[in-house]
């Protein structure tokens, strides 16, 4: 009786595998897949374009236009030549909105202490935000580092810090992104940012 079952068993076994083997034959025409590969495509298209020498060219175009964004940065918005002078402060007193602990878990600073960095460290030079495309803020920010003995540093809103660099043989700054006109709240250039006590004076100057 074991042995019935088993040969049963067996004989399920090997229909079923014959079943799935067997060929069921062609239900409609076959036809050779004749579109191009899509790697294969942008390969050709690649070594079309080298071999035209229009690679070189996108190349030697996208090179260019890095290197101008560089010595030509991109103005910053909302920032207008000083028709009426005004003076305004800046305090930079923060408040901590977290604990700051140090590396063993020990408390060093509680959320909600106030704290100025001016009661830290004084600022060595004043800051001078002006646009190096206007020849009068030029002159305006040449003659007032000169008035202050080189202690300024030149921060531009507009125009080529690269060749102000070469023309004046100082260090000249760019306002990337306007984080700093943003922060101090300048609306006007040529403006110098100056300490004076624990706060900053801000002097937008009229041209």
């Amino acid at each position: 009786m074991v042995f019935h079952r088993i040969f049963v068993a067996a004989l399920l076994v090997t229909l079923s595998a014959s079943a799935r083997a067997q060929t069921l034959g062609a239900i409609g025409p076959v036809y050779p897949i004749g579109e191009q590969h899509f790697l294969e495509m942008i390969s050709q298209h690649l070594r079309d374009k080298e071999h035209s020498g229009e690679l070189k060219r996108l190349a030697e175009q996208a090179r260019a236009r890095g290197i101008d964004t560089v010595v030509h940065p991109k103005a910053l918005a909302g920032i207008k030549p000083a028709e009426t002078a005004r003076t305004f402060y800046y305090d930079p007193t923060f408040v901590l909105d977290h604990n700051i602990f140090d590396d063993k878990g020990h408390l060093l600073f509680a959320a909600g202490t106030r704290k100025n960095p001016l009661d830290v460290v004084s600022m060595s030079k004043h800051l001078l935000f002006f646009d190096a495309r206007d020849k009068r803020q030029v002159e305006r920010a040449r003659a007032l580092i000169d008035h202050y003995h080189g202690r300024v540093k030149p921060i531009l809103v507009g125009g080529s810090y690269l060749d102000l660099m070469k023309s004046w043989r100082i260090s000249v700054y760019y306002d990337q992104q306007g984080l700093l006109t943003r922060r101090f709240q300048i609306m006007q250039v040529p403006a110098i940012v100056s300490q004076e006590g624990l706060r900053l004076r801000i002097d937008e100057l009229a041209l």
